[in-house]
């Protein structure tokens, strides 16, 4: 067991958000959190690493179990580079590595005889085992990997922390806790911040995570790649799943409909019952049959079906008629200071274009949206619509501008048109917003609530052509999943930035992608279609007898690897060489004991008389204290020799020999 959540139970005011929630998560497993955004998941978290204390119950693990937490948003880091504060946060290998200096320069200054020695060559072997299990001395190339891997180049690597924005913050903390490797990484979506291919990375690096990982994500995608158990929160209580994130979907709802048909049946029972003891409970041939009815009747424990919020669907207002153009890119160029995005760029969206947008954060993506909607303006070049096209656009900063003393209901009705206007509120249902949750006023709204209230805005604008940039953030399931319905049954153009595979997949037919410093890419087909060509695009360069840089590099590895192996030689044979020394040391001295106990041996057996009874006692009581001392020698020697013969099976040591 990594860790155990025992009994919880956590209010707040009035609402119990649990109520006697239990459950286990043991080493190895990939844990998804599952339930509709209030029921508690991203609270949980912070219960588990101590961030918020539980009104009951108790969080359990074991003494060595490290938790590493990435929440979603709110982490700030300024004031040293890149790297350093990436191999800073191992503090424990640092810490283990300064304890071994300080340990290594004690033995060189203790006597071989002394038990401080033997305890100095076990603590000393326990600490180089604890550095090779952790992989110290390929911390920094591990580290220049996952940054790489989660999207940040060689040239950031020396660059001050408090320089990257919010989104790169978050990569900078989870890149701290993938090279920390904690016993439980507790993730809450972790996707949010990351581009395709950092994505694709990091669950292809937790792939092969050894400790158990804990999530909460709205990408079912990487759930499904990765999770191999649901935990679902629903009113307080925790259901378990064994299988996907696909598995508990599908599971849930025939759970659902067991415990309704169950319900249905014990309704129908509890009526019968009912039937029969108002009708014989005054009868007296049958009033002690109708009082035992009555006893098992309240003994009875009712089966609760909660009840299910009613699916609601929406769909675009019809867009007005449009040309065949939609709009037109004409050698446009954009830049801010001196990082270029685009230059002399020529594209055509066309009626019918369902595209999606992707890259790496920083390469132009909302940049473009921006463009292509004429809210802001090229260096050069022209963006022409086509005719009739009339536009809805949805950024995350139009959810800064919303009118914080209007309600929420107001504020759609607001931006709605005459026709959309009543449709406001199932809308606004479709997107979280319930019962009286539409009277709540925009200024006490958090930023994810405030975001969908800007996409709600956005939707009921009747257009043609509809840019959306990443408006999935902040939806539970069920909200994509109305979205998405929505979008596919749309008959105009749109074009959406997101990085979410499992949301864009049924819905789009091309990819736009953007890349630092060099001009979009339009890819056909869907995003998984277009990960699929890129990285067959990548396997074949690297095959490519021409691609030398690719050659100079796996050199560059191998040389690595090769140096690496001779570091852990080393380190190995630092720990072997005062073993074999002092296993010398005892066979010298046993070989001095057998060597003297012969000489005894042939003393008394050199005719001593009764007379010499002084000479006898003394040479017999040095015969039995050196036979002792002999077979504690050999005590000593077998540890040794296991002890040496377990380092040197070991496959570090069999590489080119730790002990030569």
């Amino acid at each position: 067991m990594e860790l155990a959540v025992s009994d919880l139970r956590i209010e707040f005011g009035a609402r119990v958000l649990f109520e006697g929630l239990s459950f286990v998560v043991e080493r190895g497993d990939r844990v998804a959190f599952a339930g509709k955004n209030g029921a508690g998941k991203s609270t949980l978290m912070k219960c588990i690493v101590g961030q918020q204390e539980p009104d009951r119950g108790r969080i359990l693990m074991p003494k060595h179990t490290r938790v590493g937490y990435l929440p979603q948003e709110g982490i700030h880091i300024s004031g040293s580079p890149l790297l350093e504060e990436l191999l800073g946060s191992v503090g424990d290998v640092a810490r283990m590595q300064e304890e071994v200096n300080e340990l290594s320069d004690e033995l060189q200054n203790t006597a071989v005889d002394t038990p401080r020695h033997a305890e100095l060559i076990e603590e000393l072997g326990r600490l180089e085992l604890l550095l090779r299990d952790r992989g110290a001395e390929a911390l920094k190339p591990r580290a220049e990997t996952i940054l790489r891997g989660l999207g940040f180049s060689e040239t950031d690597f020396g660059r001050d922390c408090g320089e990257f924005s919010g989104g790169w913050q978050m990569r900078l903390a989870l890149a701290k806790l993938l090279l920390q490797e904690p016993e439980v990484l507790l993730l809450d979506e972790p996707t949010n911040h990351l581009d395709l291919q950092s994505q694709r990375w990091m669950e292809q690096y937790l792939r092969g995570y050894r400790g158990a990982i804990c999530m909460i994500s709205h990408d079912v995608a990487l759930l499904d790649s990765l999770v191999n158990r649901t935990i679902a929160l629903h009113h307080g209580r925790a259901e378990e799943y064994a299988g996907n994130f696909s598995y508990y979907l599908k599971e849930s709802r025939v759970r659902r409909e067991a415990l309704q048909r169950a319900a249905k049946a014990q309704r129908k029972e509890i009526e019968k019952t009912q039937a029969f003891i108002d009708r014989f409970r005054y009868k007296a041939t049958k009033a002690s049959q109708a009082q035992s009815r009555l006893k098992q009747l309240a003994k009875i424990e009712l089966i609760e079906v909660d009840e299910e919020e009613a699916v609601m669907n929406f769909r675009f207002p019809p867009p007005p008629p449009g040309g065949a153009t939609v709009v037109t890119l004409q050698k446009v160029s954009k830049s801010y200071g001196n990082i270029h995005l685009l230059h002399e760029y020529d594209l055509r969206i066309e009626k019918g274009d369902h595209i999606a947008i992707v890259g790496v954060n920083g390469a132009g993506k909302s940049t473009f949206t921006r463009l292509i909607s004429r809210t802001e303006d090229p260096d050069a070049g022209i963006v022409e619509f086509g005719h009739h096209t009339k536009v809805a656009f949805f950024s995350q900063t139009h959810a800064d501008v919303l009118n914080p003393a209007l309600t929420v209901l107001e504020c759609v009705e607001q931006a709605a048109s005459r026709e959309t206007r009543p449709l406001a509120r199932n809308i606004l249902g479709c997107f979280l917003f319930r019962g009286d949750d539409v009277f709540k006023k925009v200024g006490v709204l958090s930023g994810g609530e405030k975001s969908r209230v800007a996409l709600v805005c956005m939707l009921l604008h009747p257009a043609n052509f509809l840019i959306m940039d990443e408006p999935t953030n902040h939806l539970d399931f069920q909200s994509q999943e109305i979205l998405q319905q929505a979008l596919a049954e749309y008959p105009g153009s749109y074009c959406i930035v997101s990085h979410n595979r499992s949301f864009l997949d049924p819905i789009v037919n091309k990819v736009l992608e953007f890349r630092p410093g060099c001009p979009p890419r339009l890819f056909y087909g869907n995003v998984t279609q277009y990960l699929e060509k890129i990285e067959a695009d990548a396997q074949r360069n690297a095959s490519s007898p021409s691609a030398q840089p690719v050659a100079a590099s796996s050199v560059k590895n191998r040389q690595t690897a090769r140096r690496e192996r001779a570091q852990e030689r080393e380190r190995m044979a630092r720990v072997i060489r005062p073993l074999q020394k002092e296993l010398e040391e005892v066979e010298n001295s046993i070989a001095k004991h057998e060597t003297r106990k012969e000489e005894i041996t042939n003393e008394l057996g050199d005719g001593l008389t009764p007379q010499d009874a002084d000479a006898l006692r003394r040479l017999t009581e040095e015969y039995q204290q050196i036979d002792r001392e002999t077979e504690e020698l050999f005590t000593r020697w077998e540890e040794l020799s296991m002890r040496i013969e377990h380092l040197l099976n070991m496959p570090q040591a069999k590489e080119g020999g730790a002990a030569s």
